[in-house]
């Protein structure tokens, strides 16, 4: 069994991180890898729903699946930064729990025709007393059977993973089996997120890419303007240089300023007196060429990374047409309907596998299991532009306005025509 991740996956995964959990020095203050990442899973989980139905068994995982999707927001935050994520159904105390592996903690080992993930080996790690202690969960197809094996390490060094151990050494994973087999199967018994796009670091690799990874250098370049605006900020600070002479003195010979007044007064000893005591420090700022600066850094970042301008930036100080902003919020929408088609193949494949587990241990007796899922469609259609378009083919063609009122409010023509004539149709607009 290979591991198919390339060096400059690993390299490039790893740097995702670093930037993801801001460890890029104490001049990292914007958090923009987060803050795109966070942005990008509230668009994509705003308003989502679904659930299992059909049987008894449906109803049973239904249970445990909206106690998954319940955190699913914060699980895509980190999918999106690190590039993907996999969710790996395992059966405790007689519940289905999902484990959230991210982007960093597996590495793939085979992959079918269409690109999904079949086969993983899944790394878990803790520390006692000095000794590090790893546990290597291996998920494959083999011979028609689908094999899972388990196989921990004890080291010194986190540099290697040291010697082999029985699994009983560690508590925490005596109860698992070294090796399990599965026959039959269509699928693996986990899911893999992955955000959608084309993979411009090894275009031979089906694995995913952060949603800031093409950004990574206009982030620096933005991390540097914030700081020259927070330094002309301190640095022309309003400041009074006053004598010596013309300040009040302690016992000791210092020099003592008012107390309300010691960021403001500086003392230099200039030797004179009367007005020229006093000499006012208060520059000019330069701050709105510098923040001009700042929000052309944040419009590039905001469109490698297919945001809508005004996400980042200051939408006011953008000097785009109409028309560029409507294109930039219909690249926004693409990309989130993107990555919600991404997702919702990967809960599918999470249902079947919380399936499959659920007649392995005999949780439930077999039953049909559907899935639905609702996503938020104003995200991934424009629906200002759609309905001024209906009201021009309204006024341009004749058409009968009961027609847009049924499509704008989701009810039939008739409803529409009773609400346009002021007989009912009241309780549509709630919420509206």
């Amino acid at each position: 069994m290979y591991v198919q991740i390339s060096s400059d996956m690993e390299t490039n995964i790893s740097e995702w991180v670093k930037q993801y959990l801001q460890r890029g020095g104490k001049d990292s203050l914007l958090e923009l890898p987060a803050a795109i990442s966070s942005e990008f899973a509230r668009l994509v989980t705003l308003e989502m729903s679904s659930e299992l139905s059909g049987s008894p068994r449906a109803d049973y995982l239904n249970t445990q699946y909206q106690a998954f999707l319940a955190e699913l927001r914060e699980q895509v935050e980190y999918a999106c930064a690190k590039g993907g994520m996999v969710f790996k159904p395992y059966v405790s105390d007689g519940k289905i729990i999902v484990d959230c592996v991210q982007g960093d903690c597996f590495y793939p080992t085979a992959f079918n025709s269409s690109g999904d993930m079949t086969g993983a080996v899944f790394v878990q790690q803790m520390t006692k007393d000095g000794t590090i202690f790893t546990r290597l969960e291996s998920h494959g197809f083999q011979g028609g059977k689908y094999i899972i094996t388990n196989r921990a390490y004890r080291s010194k060094t986190d540099a290697s993973l040291g010697s082999e151990i029985p699994l009983t050494d560690v508590p925490e994973w005596s109860d698992i089996s070294p090796q399990a087999e599965f026959d039959g199967l269509e699928h693996p018994l986990f899911a893999y997120f992955r955000v959608p796009g084309a993979n411009n670091i090894d275009p031979s690799s089906p694995l995913g890419v952060s949603v800031f990874a093409r950004a990574l250098p206009l982030i620096g370049e933005a991390e540097k303007q914030f700081a020259r605006l927070l330094w002309e900020f301190e640095g022309g600070e309003l400041a009074i240089y006053a004598d010596d002479t013309a300040l009040k003195h302690s016992p000791d010979g210092t020099v003592q300023a008012p107390k309300l007044y010691e960021r403001l007064i500086r003392t230099l000893g200039f030797g004179t007196s009367g007005e020229a005591s006093f000499h006012e420090f208060a520059p000019t700022l330069r701050d709105t060429s510098i923040l001009n600066g700042f929000n052309a850094i944040l419009r590039r970042i905001e469109f490698n990374c297919n945001l809508a301008y005004g996400t980042l930036s200051d939408v006011q100080q953008t000097d785009k047409t109409a028309e560029e902003i409507r294109a930039s919020k219909q690249r926004s929408f693409s990309a989130v309907a993107a990555m919600q088609q991404s997702l919702q193949a990967a809960l599918e494949h999470l249902i079947y596998a919380m399936d499959v587990l659920c007649g392995v241990y005999h949780l439930t007796p077999a039953g049909k299991v559907d899935s639905s899922f609702e996503w938020d469609d104003s995200l991934v259609t424009d629906r200002s532009a759609e309905f001024a378009e209906r009201m021009q083919l309204q006024t341009q063609c004749n058409l009968r306005p009961e027609i847009n009122v049924a499509w704008y409010f989701g009810c039939t023509e008739e409803k529409a025509l009773e609400m346009m004539n002021g007989t009912g149709g009241a309780d549509l607009w709630e919420g509206v």
